[in-house]
C-alpha cells in the first residue's frame, strides 16, 4: 500500500470516529455541560494513552521541554478549545448544523495555508472545493434546497464556525510540528490540553452541577476518549504529515456522510439518494482536488 492511501485511509477513520463524536455530543448534551464533558473526554484519554506513550515521552523529554510554546499552542487549539467549542455548540444546534458547518474548514485551511506558506491552489483543485461542499450539503439538506435556506443560525451554529476556525489553524500548524515520536507529541498535548481545561472546569462547576453518572455517559465518554481522542488524533497528525493540511482538510466533507450513514445504522433512519449522490460529489471533489495545480489562484 502506498503512502498516499495509507495516509487516506488513517483520515477516513479520523472523520468516521469525528462523527460518532458529533453524534455523542448532541445525545448528551442535556445531561452535562460542554466544559464537563471536554475535560472528562480528555482526563480519559489521557490516563488511557500515557502506559503507552510513556517511555516515548520520557526519551523525548528534552525536545518536549525545548519546544514547549509551540506544543502548549497546539494544545490549546487542538484539544482545550475546539472540542469545548464544538461541545457548547450543540447545545444551542442540530447536529446537522454541526456537520454542515464543519465543511467549511477545508477552505479555511486552504486560505490559511496560503496565508502562512504561501501555497497555491489550482482552479481545477478550487473546484474541488466546491463540489465537495456541495456534496455535503446535499446531504444535511436531505436534497431540499428549502430546508438548507430556512436554516437559522443560532449561537450555537456561530461557536462551531469558531471551532472550525481554532482546528483550521491546528492543522495548518502541524507543518512546524518538532522532530519527535508521535506518542510523544499526542501524550504531551493530551497531558497540557487536559491541564489547560482544569481551570474552565471548576468555574464551570459554579454554574453546572456536576453530571448523575450513568450507563449511556459512562459509555458516551469511553468512546470519545478512546476514538475521536487517541486514535483520530493520531490517525489526522500522521495523515496531515505524508499528505499536507489541504488535501487531509477534504476528509472533513466526509462527515456529513458518515453521520448520515450512521444514523441510517443506529438510530433506524433510511438511507435515501441524497446520501449516495452527495458521497460521490465528495469523492469527485477529492479527486479533482488531486489534479496537477496548472492556473492557479493567489
Amino acid at each position: 500500500m502506498s503512502n498516499s492511501l495509507k495516509a487516506y485511509l488513517l483520515l477516513t477513520m479520523t472523520v468516521f470516529f469525528w462523527a460518532g463524536n458529533v453524534i455523542v455530543a448532541r445525545l448528551v448534551h442535556a445531561d452535562i455541560s460542554a466544559i464537563a464533558l471536554a475535560s472528562g473526554r480528555w482526563w480519559l484519554a489521557t490516563l488511557f494513552l500515557l502506559p503507552f506513550a510513556w517511555r516515548y515521552l520520557r526519551q523525548d523529554l528534552k525536545k518536549v521541554l525545548h519546544h514547549w510554546p509551540y506544543i502548549t499552542l497546539m494544545s490549546l487549539l487542538g484539544i482545550s478549545l475546539f472540542n469545548t467549542l464544538l461541545y457548547e455548540s450543540a447545545h444551542t444546534t442540530t447536529s446537522t448544523n454541526i456537520a454542515l458547518i464543519q465543511t467549511t474548514m477545508p477552505a479555511m485551511i486552504v486560505l490559511l495555508s496560503a496565508v502562512f506558506y504561501a501555497e497555491r491552489t489550482g482552479i481545477i483543485a478550487l473546484t474541488g472545493v466546491f463540489v465537495s461542499i456541495t456534496g455535503a450539503m446535499l446531504v444535511v439538506s436531505r436534497g431540499e434546497l428549502e430546508i438548507l435556506l430556512s436554516m437559522d443560525f443560532t449561537r450555537g451554529d456561530l461557536w462551531m464556525l469558531l471551532a472550525n476556525l481554532v482546528y483550521a489553524f491546528y492543522s495548518v500548524l502541524l507543518k512546524k510540528r518538532p522532530d519527535i515520536h508521535p506518542m510523544s507529541f499526542l501524550s504531551a498535548s493530551f497531558i497540557l490540553g487536559s491541564l489547560l481545561l482544569i481551570p474552565f472546569f471548576l468555574i464551570d462547576m459554579r454554574y453546572h452541577p456536576l453530571p448523575v453518572i450513568s450507563q449511556p455517559l459512562i459509555y458516551s465518554l469511553l468512546y470519545i476518549a478512546i476514538f475521536p481522542s487517541i486514535l483520530s488524533y493520531l490517525f489526522w497528525n500522521r495523515g496531515v504529515t505524508m499528505v499536507g493540511a489541504n488535501i487531509a482538510g477534504f476528509f472533513i466533507c466526509l462527515i456529513p456522510v458518515f453521520t448520515a450513514i450512521m444514523a441510517s445504522i443506529f438510530l433506524q433512519e433510511a438511507l435515501h439518494w441524497y446520501h449516495l449522490v452527495g458521497l460521490m460529489l465528495v469523492i469527485t471533489g477529492f479527486i479533482l482536488f488531486q489534479k496537477p495545480k496548472q492556473t492557479s489562484y493567489h
